[in-house]
C-alpha cells in the first residue's frame, strides 16, 4: 500500500461511512477496480481501523448531544428514573441498538473477514443495500419525530446495523432504512443512525488493534494507517453535515441507484477478468 492509496481509501471511507452507499463495499471494490496489489494481511485491518477516523468525526459532530445524553444517563440512574428524560432514554436506546451488531460481530467474524476478500460477494451485498433503500422510501410513512422513538424501534434499527457487518450492506443505509420502516422521518432516523454507530465502531476498531500485531512489517504500515485515519476523519465530518441536510428534503432513491450502478460495474469487471 502506498501513501496515495492510503489517502484515496481514507477519502472513500470518510465519504461513504455516513452516506448510505457502504464504506466497506467501496474499500473492497476500489482496490479491485483500480487493480491495486495490496497484501491481504493489510486489507481487513486497514478497513476497520480507518473507521476509527470516522468515529472521531461523528463524536466531534455530535459532542454536545453526546454530553447531554451521557449526563442524563447517569443522572437517571442516580435518581432511579432511567427513562424519565428523553436524553437518558436515547442512551438506553443506543445501548439496546448495539446488542444485535455486537453479537453478530462475535459469531460471524471469520465469515465477515472472508467476504472482505471477495469483490463479487461485496457487489451482491451492495445490491442488497439498494433494495433496502428503495423499500424504505416506498414503504415507510416517515411521519414520526425523534420524541416518538421507542425501545422496539431501537432494537429493530439495531438489527439493521447487525446486517451491515458484511461489506456491501451500508451501516447508515440499513439503519436509516430500518428507522424509516418504523415510520420515523429521514432526519431523526439519520441522527439515531449516527449516534448508535459510536459504540459498535469503537468496539470494532479497538478489537482490530489486536490484529495489528499479526501484520508483517508493522512499522511501515502504521504511517499509512495514520494518513488514512486523518483523511477519513476530516471527510467524514463534512459528510455527516451534508447528509443530514440532504435527508430533510431528498429521497434515498438516489443512493439506491448509485449502489446498483457500482455493483453492476463490479460484476461486469469480474466477469471480464475471469
Amino acid at each position: 500500500m502506498t501513501i496515495l492509496q492510503a489517502i484515496i481509501l481514507g477519502i472513500i471511507q470518510g465519504l461513504t461511512e455516513f452516506l448510505p452507499i457502504s464504506s466497506s463495499a467501496h474499500l473492497v471494490i476500489a482496490p479491485y477496480l483500480f487493480q491495486w496489489d495490496i497484501a491481504q494481511d493489510y486489507i481487513f485491518p486497514f478497513d476497520v481501523l480507518v473507521q476509527l477516523g470516522t468515529l472521531v468525526a461523528v463524536i466531534l459532530y455530535f459532542w454536545k448531544d453526546l454530553f447531554h445524553i451521557i449526563r442524563a444517563f447517569f443522572i437517571g440512574i442516580w435518581r432511579k428514573q432511567p427513562f424519565a428524560d428523553q436524553n437518558s432514554r436515547m442512551a438506553w436506546f443506543i445501548l439496546l441498538a448495539t446488542l444485535p451488531a455486537g453479537l453478530a460481530g462475535l459469531f460471524l467474524k471469520d465469515a465477515v473477514e472472508s467476504a472482505f476478500l471477495s469483490p463479487l460477494i461485496t457487489a451482491f451485498f451492495l445490491l442488497g443495500t439498494a433494495i433496502i433503500l428503495f423499500l424504505a422510501e416506498r414503504l415507510g410513512k416517515k411521519n414520526r419525530d425523534a420524541e416518538s422513538i421507542t425501545g422496539l424501534d431501537a432494537l429493530i434499527v439495531g438489527i439493521g446495523q447487525a446486517l451491515s457487518i458484511f461489506p456491501g450492506i451500508s451501516r447508515s443505509g440499513s439503519t436509516i432504512s430500518f428507522g424509516m420502516f418504523r415510520n420515523i422521518k429521514r432526519k431523526p432516523a439519520g441522527r439515531l443512525s449516527f449516534l448508535m454507530s459510536i459504540p459498535i465502531m469503537a468496539a470494532a476498531g479497538l478489537l482490530s488493534l489486536l490484529d495489528l500485531f499479526d501484520i508483517p512489517d508493522l512499522s511501515s504500515f502504521i504511517p499509512l494507517l495514520i494518513i488514512g485515519f486523518i483523511t477519513a476523519a476530516v471527510i467524514g465530518y463534512i459528510s455527516i453535515h451534508w447528509l443530514l441536510k440532504f435527508l430533510q428534503q431528498n429521497s434515498l432513491i438516489y443512493f439506491s441507484i448509485y449502489c446498483i450502478a457500482i455493483a453492476l460495474l463490479t460484476i461486469v469487471v469480474w466477469i471480464i477478468r475471469t
